[in-house]
C-alpha cells in the first residue's frame, strides 16, 4: 500500500477545519492592516535562492529540493516565501508604477530536514512582505501584525524578541567582532560553525547546537557596533511598540540566518514547542532588490510556521466552529423520498443553505446518526407519508422538536430559522 513520502503529511478533514480556520482569521486581519494576497510558483530557478539566501547557508547548501528540468535548468522547490516575492515584485514591474506594496502569501515550503514535531519537509507557512519603505514604523507595523495574527488565532504566551543587525557596514563590523572572538574558541564549535566562521560569522549565533551557542555568548554587545542611524532607527521601532502595546524583549543574539537580512530583526517563540520553539521570524531586508538587479528599494516582512501554530494552539483541538456545521440534513425512506430529498437539497443549496444527504443507502436510524455526527441543526425526514400529503418533517436537533412543513415553504423556513 502506498505512503505518504517522508517528512509530507497528509491534512485530512478533520484537521483541515482547524487550518482553514488560521487561514480565515489571517486574511482577515491581512486586509484589516491593507495588505495584499500574493501567490507565487512553487519552482522556481535555484539561482534566484543562491542569490537571495545565501550560497553558503544550510538551507542552499543541504536542505532544498533541488533538481535539473528537461531543458537543463537548475529548478528548486521553494524553501520560504520572501525571494519569490521580491522575483514576483520586480518581474510585475511594480518599482515602476507602484513601488510601495503590502503583500501577503499562505502556503507550502519545502526544505529537506530531519522531520520532527513541527517541522516537516513540506511545511506551510503565513507571512507577509511589505516593500517600498525603510521607515520604522512599517517595522513596528509587521511585528505588531504578527503578534495580532497570533492573537487572532488563539495563540498566547508567546514571546517575541527583536534586535538590529544595522546597515551592510555594521554587518561588516559584526562579522569581524564575531570572527576575531571564536578564533580561538574553534575547539567548542560544530564542524559547520568551524566553515561558518571563515564564510559568515553571524550564522553561528544562529546555529542550535548548545556548545555553539554557549561559545558566542558575551562574544560582542551587537548594539554597541552599530552606526548612529541604525541605533536611532532601532530605538524607533522599540519606542512605537511600546506605543501601540506591543510585547518584546530586545535580544542582541536574534541575527536570522539569512544573508538579505539588515537592519530590524525578530522573532517568536513559543514554550510548546520544546527546543526548537520558534513560531516565526523575520526582519528588514534593504539590500535584496538591488541585490536581485532592482533598484535599491527598502522593504521588511515575516513568516510564521503553521504546523508549529497549530502545536502552539493546543494541537487544533477546539471542535468546529458553527459555521462549519451542517444547516440541515435529509433523511429519506425509499427511492421516490430519495429523488425528492435529491431536489431538496440542491433546492437549499441555491438559497445559500449548507445541507447535505446520504448517498449509502443508509437506515433512517443510521442516517439520523450521521446527521447528529455532521453537526446538521435540521433533519429533513421524507417517507411515503410525508410525500402523500407534499411535506416534510422537520426536525430541530437541538430542541428535538419535530413539525411538518408544506414542501413549498421548506426552503423559506429553513432560510428564516438560520438566518
Amino acid at each position: 500500500m502506498p505512503k505518504a513520502l517522508k517528512g509530507m503529511k497528509d491534512i485530512i478533514p478533520q484537521d483541515a477545519a482547524m487550518w482553514q480556520r488560521f487561514e480565515s482569521a489571517s486574511r482577515g486581519i491581512f486586509h484589516t492592516f491593507g495588505y495584499r494576497e500574493i501567490r507565487t510558483p512553487i519552482l522556481e530557478e535555484t539561482a534566484l535562492f543562491v542569490k537571495s539566501i545565501g550560497g553558503e547557508t544550510d538551507i542552499v547548501t543541504k536542505e532544498m529540493f533541488s533538481f535539473k528540468d528537461r531543458g537543463e535548468r537548475d529548478i528548486s522547490m521553494r524553501p520560504e516565501g520572501t525571494a519569490p516575492i521580491a522575483r514576483a515584485y520586480l518581474e510585475a514591474g511594480f518599482h515602476n508604477t507602484e513601488m510601495f506594496q503590502k503583500l501577503y502569501y499562505i502556503g507550502p515550503m519545502f526544505r529537506a530536514e530531519r522531520p520532527q514535531a513541527g517541522r516537516m519537509r513540506q511545511f506551510h507557512q503565513i507571512g507577509a512582505e511589505a516593500i517600498g519603505s525603510s521607515h520604522p514604523a512599517l517595522d513596528a507595523e509587521v511585528i505588531a501584525l504578527m503578534a495580532k495574527i497570533l492573537d487572532g488565532c488563539g495563540i498566547k504566551d508567546y514571546r517575541i524578541r527583536v534586535n538590529s543587525l544595522g546597515c551592510a557596514e555594521d554587518k561588516k563590523r559584526l562579522s569581524k567582532a564575531l570572527k576575531d572572538d571564536l578564533s580561538g574558541k574553534k575547539v567548542l564549535l560544530c564542524d559547520d560553525c568551524k566553515t561558518r566562521i571563515k564564510v559568515n560569522p553571524l550564522r553561528v549565533m544562529d546555529c542550535k547546537k548548545d556548545s555553539c551557542r554557549d561559545a558566542v555568548r558575551g562574544a560582542f554587545r551587537a548594539i554597541k557596533l552599530l552606526c548612529e542611524g541604525c541605533v536611532k532607527h532601532f530605538d524607533s521601532v522599540k519606542a512605537r511598540l511600546d506605543d501601540i502595546k506591543v510585547s518584546y524583549v530586545t535580544d542582541q543574539y536574534i541575527v536570522r540566518g539569512l544573508d538579505y537580512y539588515t537592519g530590524t530583526v525578530f522573532e517568536v517563540s513559543h514554550p510548546a514547542l520544546g527546543a526548537q520553539d520558534a513560531l516565526g521570524a523575520g526582519g528588514r531586508y534593504d539590500n535584496l532588490i538591488k541585490d536581485l538587479g532592482g533598484p535599491e528599494i527598502s522593504a521588511t516582512g515575516f513568516a510564521l510556521g503553521m504546523e508549529r501554530m497549530l502545536i502552539a494552539a493546543g494541537g487544533g483541538k477546539f471542535g468546529e466552529k458553527p459555521e462549519n456545521r451542517l444547516a440541515a440534513y435529509i433523511a429519506t425512506i425509499g427511492v421516490e423520498a430519495e429523488r425528492r430529498g435529491f431536489e431538496i437539497v440542491n433546492a437549499l443549496r441555491v438559497s445559500g443553505v449548507k445541507c447535505d444527504m446520504d448517498y449509502e443507502g443508509k437506515s433512517l436510524k443510521a442516517q439520523m446518526r450521521s446527521a447528529d455526527k455532521l453537526g446538521a441543526r435540521f433533519v429533513i425526514i421524507i417517507g411515503e407519508d410525508e410525500l402523500a400529503r407534499d411535506e416534510v418533517t422537520l426536525r430541530d436537533m437541538e430542541s428535538k422538536e419535530q413539525v411538518s412543513v408544506k414542501l413549498p415553504d421548506l426552503v423559506k423556513r429553513i432560510t428564516g430559522k438560520i438566518c
